[in-house]
């Protein structure tokens, strides 16, 4: 039984750097390197490569680019590695994986977790009319559908790395199992150790995104800009009893701080106090991170319940065209001039749709860029001399979106004056692709380890339905300066943020900079204040929640994302940007904190 694990996450997506595992492999003395290479987008297109080439649908550049050129190095300091990189095919991955090290000579061993992939149940789940679980909406049509997959737990990872493993590949498992599994496995945690359980879930929670926890992305990024370049990835020490300790790889740039450290916990989660995953329920609203040395922080406190007796299953299906483009306008009223050019690409496509007898549009955007185009409570005064137009539309007939590309082409000539644009070929439409996610019962699901040689079925095991309402919620804390002189200073000033999506939903999570600053924070930022602020895209409603342990606010903004992803016609179809929207405005705080 070890007493602590070093683990390295050197892959936030598909696409991330190939720097990471030499730089995390250079004298950094790891045990374990975590991939994370999945989002619900990435399924539907490997999902597509699939199709066209049965041995395709895995994220390929992991075995002949990360692997092969690191693997003799990755097996010398006897390294074990784990990933998701199977995408929809990880059964083909691990087998390229095993072509390799037979190349290499090496002596490593690959395991497989099979089982979330679901595609072959898509007619069974359209008779059982199964209601999608955030928008109620009915289950895709067959012909549409592209993946089915379950998001699968650590619990076969860990049991891949007892049975000799060196290397374990999964499909769709939730981000942070590779490093959960990791720690089932090398301290014995088992399935009622849920305090441990949250907490190491945590651990690849801060890691799974790289870099974004070592400085990336980070509200204060002057501090990082030097070298940025040279960023470290991640590394987490986790100890047996679940505390961790975040560093980054040694003689990098970037930094690990409270603030890069307390933004990443909060990217992406919902409800703080019920971070729903396959293992164990999180709650993450006592977490207390503290700085222990230059680019040490350590972090401690998460909680657990009892794991949920389902699996969340995701489909990813068809659902028509979109396509859009980009151009610069330059002078005097340039933002009019943009949107008179933008507004005239779509009446010259509907008039010729209409010739040839095709419906208007499903939806369009324009988006000015430059012009505060993201902002609800913009300034009108402002003239900017120069602004990027975005256009974009969608329809079910491909013609429709195509007409739409050439028309912006053949309007060059009626423009207004000052268009201009880097030279290239047109655009072309693409598919929407949306999300479907619902639950179903983890005993209808069969989870089978295969190392090559042999297959283990995993036995499912089941406990007792947790409440979610048994779990007391946080309030705000008293705010004891109400009567006190106040003055208005960008939130910035007083706060971190840091925001991302989950389908056609955004969060927002606000990190007090000082702990004298939250309970202004919390009197002042609430529902209604980023409900205006997001009023020109927000169609549901906002929800708040208090993290007291890291002095936090969590916000989630319903309906809010234009269908998100790939399925937005937006510049920021993944709420990306709207921390720094939300921490742009002013915020009442008693003088004397700021003095």
């Amino acid at each position: 039984m070890n007493k602590s694990i070093k683990i390295g996450g050197a892959s936030g997506f598909w696409g991330d750097s190939v720097i990471a595992t030499p730089q995390l492999l250079n004298g950094n003395k790891l045990d374990f390197i975590v991939y994370d290479y999945l989002a619900e987008i990435t399924m539907s297109i490997m999902a597509r490569a699939r199709a066209k080439d049965s041995t395709k649908g895995y994220a390929v550049d992991f075995v002949s680019s990360v692997l092969k050129l690191n693997l003799k190095q990755i097996a010398k300091q006897k390294i074990k590695i784990l990933s998701n990189a199977g995408g929809v095919n990880p059964a083909a991955c691990a087998e390229a994986i095993r072509e390799l090290v037979k190349e290499l000579n090496l002596d490593l061993n690959v395991s497989v977790v099979l089982g979330d992939d679901l595609i072959d149940k898509k007619e069974q789940f359209s008779k059982l009319h199964i209601k999608e679980m955030y928008s109620n909406d009915l289950f895709p049509k067959e012909e549409k559908i592209a993946s089915i997959n379950a998001y699968l737990g650590a619990f076969p990872i860990a049991k891949a790395l007892s049975e000799g493993a060196d290397i374990v590949i999964t499909g769709r498992s939730v981000d942070s199992a590779v490093t959960l599994g990791a720690c089932i496995y090398a301290f014995g945690w088992n399935e009622n150790d849920y305090d441990k359980l949250a907490a190491g879930s945590l651990a690849g929670h801060i890691i799974e995104c790289g870099t974004q926890s070592t400085g990336g992305n980070f509200t204060d990024w002057e501090l990082v800009s030097k070298d940025l370049h040279k960023i470290g990835y991640p590394i987490v020490e986790v100890s047996d009893n679940g505390s961790f300790i975040c560093t980054k790889s040694k003689d990098t740039a970037g930094m690990v701080s409270f603030g890069t450290v307390a933004e990443q916990m909060l990217y992406e989660i919902g409800d703080p106090q019920a971070y729903i995953l396959p293992d164990v329920i999180c709650d993450f609203s006592s977490v207390v991170i503290e700085e222990i040395a230059k680019d040490t922080v350590k972090v401690l406190g998460a909680r657990g319940y009892p794991a949920p007796n389902q699996y969340k299953v995701c489909a990813t299906y068809s659902d028509g065209f979109r396509a859009g483009h980009v151009c610069s306008f330059v002078g005097i009223d340039a933002a009019k001039k943009a949107r008179t050019f933008g507004e005239a690409i779509f009446e010259r496509s509907k008039m010729i749709m209409r010739m040839m007898n095709i419906a208007d549009f499903d939806e369009t955007s324009i988006e000015i860029i430059g012009d505060n185009s993201q902002y609800s409570n913009k300034s009108s005064n402002v003239n900017n001399r120069e602004v990027v137009l975005k256009f974009a539309s969608k329809h079910q007939d491909i013609r429709a979106v195509g007409i739409m590309l050439k028309e912006s082409v053949g309007l060059g000539l009626a423009t207004p004056p000052g268009l201009s644009g880097f030279v290239g070929g047109r655009p072309k439409p693409s598919p929407i692709v949306r999300l479907f996610s619902f639950l179903i019962d983890k005993d209808q699901i069969k989870v089978t380890i295969d190392n090559g040689t042999s297959q283990y079925e995993m036995k499912s095991s089941s406990s007792k339905e947790f409440n979610l309402n048994s779990i007391k919620k946080p309030s705000a804390p008293n705010f004891e300066d109400a009567t006190d002189k106040l003055t208005d200073v960008p939130l910035i000033r007083v706060a971190y943020g840091r925001s991302g999506d989950k389908g056609n939903k955004a969060n927002i999570g606000i990190i007090a900079r000082d702990p004298k600053f939250y309970p202004a924070i919390c009197n002042f930022l609430d529902e209604k204040v980023v409900k205006d602020c997001f009023s020109n895209f927000l169609e549901g409603s906002v929800e708040r929640y208090f993290l007291p342990g890291s002095n936090s606010i969590n916000f989630i903004l319903n309906d809010v994302l234009g269908g998100g992803g790939p399925a937005s016609l937006r510049n920021d179809p993944q709420g990306k940007a709207y921390a720094q929207i939300l921490l742009d405005q002013t915020i009442p705080i008693p003088a004397k904190l700021i003095d």
